[in-house]
């Protein structure tokens, strides 16, 4: 009983560090959210070493600040981060850069905030993508795509086998800068942050 008892307050002293992201690393969080996002747009590719540099500041900066359970806190952001954006790698909806950047914003915030930081991701990926795809006409052909790739995935198939169109690695894709929308959810967050915390 003694072990379960630790264990408990370990989870509990990791769950009360994620709670609070330090200001110390906001402009970490954004140097490197807003770089990514930049490089995205320009180049439609995120450089490694952003990735590395935000892996490495978060999990130095959380274990500097909060010793072991910030190095716990750091690993555990980074780990969910992949665990969420890995499959979407591989079915190819997403690029390797924007898996990487996710790993190191979840190394740089933790479990808790990073999931907060997906949320607004994934609002504001949505909101961009249906102005896009409306803008360029393309609302038809992209309903009927997203119907293929629930078929597909639900019949344990990689779509983009089948229709290369949805492959983000295809040139003729309808593709959005993944970072760009990455680095305002960042912004967001750091901005809306002292009004929730």
């Amino acid at each position: 009983m003694k072990y379960s008892g630790a264990v408990r307050y370990s989870l509990k002293a990791t769950v009360s560090t994620i709670s609070q992201l330090n200001p110390l690393l906001q402009p970490v969080l954004l140097a490197v959210a807003i770089t990514a996002g930049v490089y995205d747009i320009r180049s439609r590719r995120i450089p490694n070493w952003v990735a590395l540099t935000g892996l490495l500041l978060g999990l130095i900066g959380n274990t500097a600040i909060f010793h072991l359970p910030g190095l716990r806190a750091a690993v555990l952001g980074m780990g969910l981060a992949l665990l969420v954006y890995f499959p979407l790698y591989l079915v190819r909806g997403m690029g390797a850069g924007d898996v990487k950047l996710m790993g190191a914003i979840g190394a740089i915030t933790g479990p808790g905030n990073w999931i907060v930081i997906f949320i607004i991701t994934a609002l504001l990926g949505g909101a961009c993508a249906l102005a896009l795809v409306l803008w360029r006409g393309a609302l038809p052909r992209t309903l009927g795509n997203l119907a293929f790739i629930v078929s597909e995935l639900v019949h344990l198939r990689a779509p983009f086998r089948r229709r290369q169109e949805i492959d983000v690695r295809n040139p003729n894709a309808l593709r959005l800068p993944h970072g760009s929308v990455i680095a305002l959810a960042a912004i967001a967050f750091v901005t809306c942050y002292p009004l929730v915390a």
